[in-house]
């Protein structure tokens, strides 16, 4: 038995999965293209991680410096949410602080307002608790 080894262009395969999106059954599409319909299944699968049109082999220097410049961006990308987050947090909690001071300022000045009145005994609020 003879195996050989047959490719297909990024064309072809593009064709195929395009009508594969549009609603094509896979065993309609195997059979009117010539392939397996596991074949179509992994053009699908490459497609969806970014290697559709990846040949074999180790990547291109230029490849290879596009894939260090996706990872540098991703790793700058990645720090900067770090740090969004990490800003927004302290943010909440400086909120936190100001709301519980706020509040403290107007118990001090409504116990104040109290006590200045002439003739008046200056008392505190009662505690809550």
């Amino acid at each position: 038995m003879s195996e050989y080894h047959r490719s297909f262009s990024l064309e072809f395969k593009r064709e195929a999965l395009a009508r594969l999106a549009a609603g094509e059954l896979v065993s309609r599409l195997a059979a009117e293209f010539g392939v397996h319909r596991q074949l179509i299944y992994k053009w699908k699968d490459a497609e969806r991680t970014g290697a559709l049109g990846r040949r074999r082999g180790p990547p291109t220097k230029a490849e290879a410096l596009a894939r260090q410049a996706g990872l540098a961006e991703a790793n700058a990308l990645g720090l900067t949410r770090h740090r969004i987050a990490e800003l927004e947090r302290k943010i909440g909690q400086q909120a936190v602080e100001l709301d519980f001071f706020r509040g403290a300022l107007r118990r001090i000045e409504a116990s104040r307002r109290a006590s200045e009145e002439p003739g008046v005994t200056g008392s505190s609020p009662r505690s809550r608790r």
